[in-house]
């Protein structure tokens, strides 16, 4: 009888990652609707900056998942890895609301500075489950 893999970080993660690009998703439809922009972009504008926002996210997401499946493939995805990758989820969110603003905005830089720590630390956090130091 073959063994059962369950990764439930990963799942969960994945998850939430679907729930929010369907919300990026909608936000750049409401705005396309709002000013009636079919096609492209608004040259600049606040659909613009819904598109890059979810652009950024699915920039960095399969990386994150990624490395939260590999983490979690290597039986060292304990809670610290659910809460990164909550924390991960919570600061593209942010990031999302913060691109909304016309100018800097604090929860976009949040965003931007987790998303970052976020990817630097699972990065290193495989490579030590790589190197067998943890």
């Amino acid at each position: 009888m073959p063994t059962e893999l369950f990764l439930p970080i990963t799942l969960t993660s994945a998850a939430a990652a679907a729930l929010i690009t369907i919300w990026l998703a909608l936000r750049c439809g409401q705005m396309r609707l709002k000013h009636n922009i079919i096609h492209g972009d608004d040259g600049g504008g606040p659909l613009t900056r819904r598109m890059r926002a979810q652009l950024n996210f699915v920039e960095s997401a399969p990386f994150v998942l990624f490395l939260i499946a590999a983490i979690e493939l290597s039986g060292r995805g304990q809670s610290w890895l659910a809460l990164v990758a909550g924390v991960y989820m919570l600061g593209r969110v942010a990031h999302a609301i913060g691109m909304d603003a016309e100018g800097p905005h604090r929860l976009r830089q949040i965003g931007v500075i987790v998303t970052l720590v976020t990817l630097l630390g699972l990065a290193g956090a495989a490579t030590l489950v790589a190197m067998r130091v943890m």
